[in-house]
C-alpha cells in the first residue's frame, strides 16, 4: 500500500510538472503570431499517440516522420514565439516581478498626455514594460530617466522634436528613454490602412507582454495593442482604464504564480485536461513496475452442512505486475483471490495459493503470493441440507 501512495504521489507531482509547462505554452499560444500552424502541429501530435496507444503501425510511422519533420520546420518558423516561451520559463524559475508599474497620479498623468495628443492630431507610442524582458526589441532610443508629466510627453511628441516619430518607454513613473525604434509587425488583416506607429506597437505587442499606447496623428484616435491584437479604444475615458487593467494584470501576477494563473483560469484549465490526455496516452508504453497489493481471501464451494468459521490468514499479500497506469488506476475490488474447498469434503483445511485462484483485468501479472499456503476453518451446521456458506 505505501508504495502504491508513493506511486501516485510521483505521477501526481509528474502530471503537475507537465500541467505547468502546458499552461505555459497555451498562455504563449495566446500571444503567438502562429497560433493555428501551432494549434494543427499539436492536433497532429494528439493524433499520433492516439494511434500509438491502439496499434495502427502504418499511421503511427507516417505521423512519427511528420512530427520530427514539424519539430525542425517549427524551430525555424516559430523561433521568436519559443523564444518567448522560454524567456516566461526563466522569469518564473528565476522569479522574475513585473516592471515596477505607475501610480495613480501617473496614470492619469499619462491618460491625460495621450488625449490631449489625439486632440491636438499628435502622433504619439508609449511603451509600458511587463514582465517579458523588452531589451532585445528596443532599438536605439536616446537615455532621459525623467519623472513623468504631461508638458514632457507634450514635448517629446512634438512635430519639431528630432524623436518624436520614436516610442517612449516609461518605467517605475519615469521615462526612460525615447526615440525608441519598435520592430514592425507584419498583421496586415489588423493593421489594414494604418500607419508605421501602428505597426511598431503592434509589433511589440506580439514579440513581448508590454502595452502599447499609440496615436494617430491622421485620424485624431488612441488604440491599444497588447498580447499581439490591436485595438481602437472608443473614448478618452477607455485610455485610463486600459492602464488600470494592465497594471492591475500585472500586479495580479506578481501576487500569483508565473504569469497569472488566477487571472489566466481558462489555460489552467485547458493545460489540465492536455496534460491529463498526455499521461493517459503515454504512460502505457512505459516500463512494467511491481507493486505489492493486499487482497481478502474469499473462500467457495463449502460442503453441504458445515459453516465457514475463519481464515487464517485472512489476507493474502499478491506481487502484482503491470504499467504503471493499470496500477495507479486499479480499484480494490478489480483483484480477487478466491478459493475453492471443494476438497474440504474430504477433511483437507490446508490449500495452496496461486496465480490461477487470482482474478486480475487485463495486463495486470501475478508475480508472487504470501503466504504460499492458508488454512481454514468449518464448524457443522444443524440442517445438512443448507446451502453453502461463502465468505
Amino acid at each position: 500500500m505505501e508504495e502504491m501512495l508513493a506511486l501516485r504521489w510521483l505521477d501526481l507531482a509528474d502530471l503537475a510538472v507537465v500541467w505547468f509547462l502546458m499552461w505555459l505554452v497555451l498562455v504563449a499560444l495566446r500571444a503567438a503570431r502562429a497560433r493555428l500552424a501551432l494549434a494543427g502541429v499539436g492536433i497532429v501530435l494528439v493524433v499520433y499517440l492516439v494511434a500509438r496507444q491502439f496499434g495502427l503501425p502504418l499511421t503511427t510511422q507516417i505521423l512519427q516522420a511528420f512530427v520530427a519533420v514539424s519539430v525542425i520546420v517549427g524551430v525555424v518558423l516559430f523561433q521568436e514565439d519559443l523564444r518567448r516561451l522560454f524567456e516566461q520559463i526563466a522569469s518564473v524559475g528565476l522569479r522574475r516581478g513585473a516592471a515596477p508599474g505607475l501610480q495613480s497620479d501617473q496614470a492619469n498623468t499619462l491618460a491625460r498626455a495621450m488625449v490631449s495628443l489625439a486632440e491636438g492630431r499628435r502622433g504619439a507610442l508609449v511603451v509600458l514594460p511587463g514582465r517579458g524582458p523588452l531589451d532585445r526589441h528596443l532599438d536605439g532610443g536616446v537615455e532621459l530617466d525623467a519623472v513623468i508629466s504631461e508638458p514632457l510627453l507634450l514635448s517629446l511628441f512634438d512635430p519639431h522634436s528630432p524623436g518624436h516619430d520614436g516610442a517612449i518607454l516609461v518605467e517605475a513613473g519615469r521615462v526612460k528613454r525615447f526615440a525608441i525604434h519598435l520592430p514592425l509587425s507584419s498583421d496586415h488583416a489588423q493593421l489594414r490602412d494604418r500607419g508605421t506607429r501602428h505597426a511598431a506597437g503592434l509589433g511589440l505587442a506580439e514579440l513581448s507582454d508590454a502595452l502599447c499606447l499609440i496615436v494617430s496623428e491622421e485620424r485624431g484616435t488612441i488604440s491599444v495593442a497588447r498580447d499581439g491584437r490591436l485595438r481602437k479604444l472608443a473614448s478618452p475615458g477607455a485610455v485610463i482604464k486600459e492602464i488600470e487593467e494592465f497594471l492591475g494584470a500585472q500586479r495580479a501576477d506578481g501576487a500569483g504564480a508565473g504569469f497569472g494563473l488566477l487571472t489566466r483560469w481558462k489555460e489552467a484549465v485547458g493545460a489540465l485536461g492536455l496534460a491529463a490526455l498526455i499521461w493517459v496516452l503515454a504512460i502505457p508504453g512505459g516500463a512494467i513496475i511491481e507493486v505489492d497489493r493486499e487482497v481478502p481471501v474469499t473462500v467457495r464451494g463449502l460442503p453441504p452442512g458445515h459453516a465457514l468459521v475463519g481464515v487464517d490468514p485472512p489476507v493474502a499479500t499478491l506481487r502484482l505486475a503491470a504499467p504503471r497506469r493499470d496500477l495507479l488506476l486499479l480499484d480494490s475490488d478489480d483483484v480477487k483471490l478466491t478459493v475453492d474447498a471443494i476438497l474440504a469434503r474430504l477433511g483437507r483445511r490446508t490449500f495452496q495459493l496461486s496465480d490461477s485462484l487470482v482474478e486480475t483485468p487485463p495486463g495486470v501479472e501475478v508475480r508472487a503470493i504470501e503466504p504460499e499456503s492458508i488454512k481454514i476453518e468449518l464448524m457443522a451446521t444443524e440442517s445438512e441440507g443448507s446451502p453453502p456458506a461463502t465468505r
